[in-house]
């Protein structure tokens, strides 16, 4: 009686260990992600880098993991998933994908339902080996998104909806460590033009530097994966070798949506990992922020890939990020959206201020296949017809959405709308146009899905550039790197308004010609964060004022002075508004200097800025 009673007891304990076993699985960690691309840019909207199905209509290969689940058992399965066309189609969405266990294909199609991030309930799998090979099978290469999977053998035990309280779940599914802890003398985050000048530049002054970036590649915008021209002239008076460090990584080729090797991502690579000084850290997500009171004490990064996290500290930071997004962590004065004319006193300022920001873009083109070639039909709430419809073969920078948007809060959406746009665009050209011969032969060679930002968060700094600095040639006795470009700002295209009121997918470039100017240094740093300073288009400006400065050349130009700023402050153990009060005439003789080779050529084919030279 006694053996029979434990027996008894151990089969009801190895029930009960059966059914509450669980496994979560982030898909952005499968080992092989086939034909899947990681998407990370709106983690800190959605919780999570996540695994993207982008195909152009074509299927793309299956992502493959192997997992151990903890026992053997019938499994409940939940994808979290996002039926990204929801916004605008109430119906089933393209992005369809499957989920293959071991050798079973579970028959529920994941992606096209509901409007927003969500678990969908894939059904139940039959476990009875540990180990097991998962695969995400793509259906239609129209952005299917797979976040994570969750394995439960109990009912109705689907993980929380809710962003923080899934953040806490994670955490405890996957049983996180806390970060190592990695001390330098200046943590410069974000890859872009910027973040790669101020590393560098603060590197070759002695200081040991971290660069820390949240794509694979560096560049940013002008990376192969949004591809945008670098804007800008450099070697401009009052500083004529700034810029020069520039033309050691350039392309030499220039223009907007090009073939990837015309960004020469690796040139770029190369060129960071060349200074011992520099310690790079690519597909790490800065999410969080240490403070000491009104100084950062580090930062929290976050793996894209593996979840890993790491703690990076130093006595100083810059926020290259684009969005400001280490201020605003931090608690830094920001702007966003366009100024009233009362605040700044700027005549082409709007009478209230409103959310009105320059647009994102996501190019793309085709090519020709020498052949006739089909593209499914692509239709989920955006309408075309012969007058409508877009005859083109490319998408430049004017492919742009989401102008008067929340460039933060709507960052998906935005992206989401452009791609909506391009392949319901390109279906109409390839399935209805009445003559469309011009097409036939034509096929989508490229589609940007890391879209081409202009503008969001600008960190508050000791000074704002205003439009009239700029156009009256203010002199400030501070002034640095000089602007090249036109007051460039974008507006919704009409036309494209005509057919599309509210919607438009296009912009127009409205710009005021202006004299060169030599921008403020009191606007790379912040004003109520000691220890911050800012590079690239989230720098100390007004929306008008923006649009001279936002240009990678120029914005380089910006990290250049922020990185020699750095190494004033680690050479006199001060802060960034010290620079400007007592050691302003230390980081003039940098500047005349400049960090770059002067002996370098500039090959650059394009050298674009509009301004006007008044010496």
């Amino acid at each position: 009686m006694k053996y029979t009673g434990l027996l008894l007891t151990l089969i009801c304990l190895a029930s009960f260990q059966s059914r509450a076993g669980s496994l979560l699985v982030e898909a952005e960690s499968f080992k092989n992600h086939g034909g899947w691309s990681v998407d990370q840019q709106f983690m800190d909207l959605m919780g999570s880098p996540y695994l993207l199905a982008h195909g152009m209509g074509a299927r793309v290969e299956d992502a493959t993991t192997d997992v151990e689940f903890p026992a053997t058992g019938e499994y409940n399965v939940y994808v979290r998933t996002y039926n990204w066309t929801g916004p605008w189609f109430d119906g089933k969405g393209p992005g369809k994908f499957r989920l293959k266990v071991g050798d079973v294909s579970i028959d529920t199609i994941l992606g096209d339902t509901g409007d927003r991030w969500m678990w969908q309930y894939a059904g139940k799998v039959n476990i009875n080996d540990k180990r097991q090979r998962l695969a995400l099978q793509d259906l239609t290469g129209f952005e299917g998104r797979c976040d994570a999977i969750w394995f439960t053998t109990k009912k109705n035990d689907m993980p929380p909806s809710d962003v923080r309280q899934l953040e806490k779940f994670r955490a405890k599914a996957l049983k996180q460590r806390n970060p190592e802890v990695l001390k330098y003398d200046f943590v410069v985050v974000g890859g872009g033009i910027a973040g790669m000048c101020a590393a560098m530049s603060a590197a070759r002054l002695g200081l040991r530097v971290a660069l820390v970036q949240d794509r694979p590649v560096l560049g940013g915008n002008n990376s192969s994966e949004s591809r945008v021209h670098l804007g800008g002239r450099i070697n401009k008076a009052p500083y004529t070798n700034l810029g020069n460090m520039i033309k050691e990584f350039g392309p030499k080729e220039g223009g907007n949506s090009r073939p990837a090797y015309v960004y020469e991502d690796e040139k770029k690579m190369e060129w960071i990992r060349s200074n011992e000084n520099i310690d790079l850290y690519v597909c790490e997500h800065a999410n969080a922020v240490v403070m000491s009171g009104n100084k950062i004490k580090s930062i929290v990064a976050q793996n894209i890939l593996d979840g890993t996290r790491h703690v990076f500290s130093a006595p100083l930071f810059a926020d290259c990020t684009g969005d400001g997004t280490i201020g605003y962590l931090a608690g830094a004065d920001y702007l966003i959206g366009r100024e009233s004319k009362s605040q700044f006193n700027e005549k082409s300022a709007p009478e209230t201020p409103d959310m009105m920001t320059m647009g994102s873009s996501v190019q793309w083109y085709s090519v020709d296949d020498k052949k006739p070639s089909s593209f499914p039909e692509f239709n989920y709430g955006i309408e075309f017809n012969d007058e409508s419809c877009e005859k083109v073969f490319k998408g430049d920078w004017e492919w742009e959405t989401g102008i008067g948007r929340d460039p933060i809060k709507d960052a998906e959406r935005i992206r989401d709308y452009a791609t909506l746009v391009i392949y319901s665009n390109w279906s109409y050209l390839k399935n209805h146009l009445k003559d469309n011969q011009k097409w036939q032969n034509r096929s989508l060679g490229w589609v940007a899905y890391i879209y081409g930002k202009r503008e969001s968060r600008r960190l508050v700094g000791d000074h704002v550039l205003t439009e009239q600095d700029v156009k009256e040639r203010i002199p400030y006795d501070d002034g640095t790197v000089t602007t090249t470009w036109d007051i460039d700002l974008h507006y919704p295209d009409p036309e494209n308004g005509k057919w599309f009121p509210g919607n438009e997918f296009k912009a127009i470039s409205l710009g005021d010609r202006i004299y060169h100017y030599a921008v403020p240094y009191r606007c790379f740093y912040s004003r109520n964060i000691n220890n911050l300073f800012m590079a690239g288009r989230d720098i100390s400006v007004t929306h008008i004022a923006l649009g001279t400065v936002r240009v990678m050349r120029t914005t380089g130009m910006i990290g250049e002075v922020v990185g020699m700023a750095a190494s004033v402050c680690h050479r006199n153990d001060c802060l960034p508004r010290d620079v400007y009060t007592t050691y302003f005439s230390e980081l003039k003789e940098l500047m005349n200097t400049g960090a770059g080779d002067p002996a370098v050529p500039d090959n650059q084919k394009y050298n674009w800025g509009f301004t006007l030279e008044k010496e």
